[in-house]
């Protein structure tokens, strides 16, 4: 039996949502993503139906990540490096994640009204978005919004991330390319960033490097450049390197967008490109599997009914907490 069409709550059919990103609507776009955001089972339904048509559909655009120590700019650098993008002669989609209030659940959303510039150009579309407290320094949904800008057409992707921190490794799980912006005079705080960022970052770019800021910017540049000489190469072959620059003045953004190319160009040449696309494909997949499992054991009637049972055992102490998880999932799976 041929599967009818999936619907959105105005009636507009999947596939025309789709066909209408493809082609290039913006506002079909915003109203997707919106769709993909949304918790209501049925939204998300419809919201499955549109990437399984757009998935076909994935134009080769560069998805860099842009992540950095709180106020290091990144708004900035991102307006200036998506005014030189699109001086290429390239289309350009930000996609904006703001922190969300762990008490209110709120985010400001305020990323549109700081690119000021780069929102009134018709090239590029952006998109804030909250993080919704999910961890890894993205939204819980930002791996289909990208897949949702790909399938639009737009040449090139750029993630700006929460901020610095343990868990933002993985958004090098969505992204090809890893910038890491920090401020002139943080050499000596190398020790307060985590391994695993230093590890994943392809160019590390330090910002603000004008005015009085230009001698503790030399002195951060080298001491970024040393820390990287005691890691392991990522690719054999590419060499990091860490740039000055200057979103004020517009200095080194040109050079950082050379070096973003330069870094696509080695991983094509390598096949290294394809071979990430197609883990980060795994890895999603992986990811959606355990949380669909998670959803599903936090409603099972039978883990209800027990979980309060077990956690006033496991507070009494007259229960392990390994007991009772394993309880517990004894629960889940004897119903299947």
């Amino acid at each position: 039996m041929a599967r009818s069409p999936e619907k959105t709550s105005s009636g507009m059919e999947a596939e025309n949502i789709a066909e209408a990103i493809i082609a290039g609507n913006r506002q079909m776009l915003a109203r997707a993503i919106t769709l993909v955001e949304s918790s209501k089972e049925e939204h998300q339904e419809k919201a499955h139906a549109v990437l399984d048509l757009c998935l076909a559909q994935q134009s080769e655009s560069m998805v860099i990540g842009i992540t950095g120590s709180p106020g290091a700019g990144k708004s900035s650098f991102i307006e200036a490096l998506g005014e030189e993008i699109i001086h290429r002669g390239l289309t350009l989609a930000v996609l904006c994640i703001d922190p969300s209030s762990r008490r209110s659940g709120g985010s400001i959303l305020g990323d549109k009204a700081r690119m000021e510039k780069l929102s009134t150009r018709p090239e590029a579309f952006i998109r804030p978005t909250p993080s919704s407290c999910h961890l890894g320094g993205s939204g819980p949904r930002t791996h289909e919004t990208i897949m949702l800008t790909r399938a639009a057409g737009y040449d090139v992707i750029l993630v700006e991330t929460v901020g610095v921190g343990q868990s933002e490794v993985q958004i090098e799980n969505m992204t090809d390319c890893i910038l890491l912006l920090m401020l002139p005079g943080s050499g000596d705080e190398l020790q307060g960033i985590k391994r695993g960022i230093m590890e994943i970052a392809d160019i590390i770019c330090i910002t603000k490097t004008d005015g009085e800021q230009e001698r503790s910017a030399s002195l951060a540049q080298a001491d970024f450049e040393a820390a990287l000489g005691m890691l392991p190469p990522k690719y054999e072959g590419f060499h990091r390197k860490v740039l000055l620059t200057s979103a004020l003045k517009g200095t080194g953004i040109a050079e950082s967008w050379e070096e973003i190319a330069t870094h696509f160009s080695f991983m094509r040449e390598r096949g290294i490109l394809e071979s990430h696309r197609q883990e980060q494909l795994f890895r999603l997949l992986e990811g959606l599997v355990e949380n669909e499992l998670k959803k599903q054991f936090h409603a099972d009637p039978a883990v209800v009914r027990r979980k309060k049972e077990i956690e006033a055992a496991v507070l009494s102490h007259s229960l392990s907490p390994f007991s009772g998880a394993s309880l517990l999932v004894k629960a889940f799976t004897r119903r299947r």
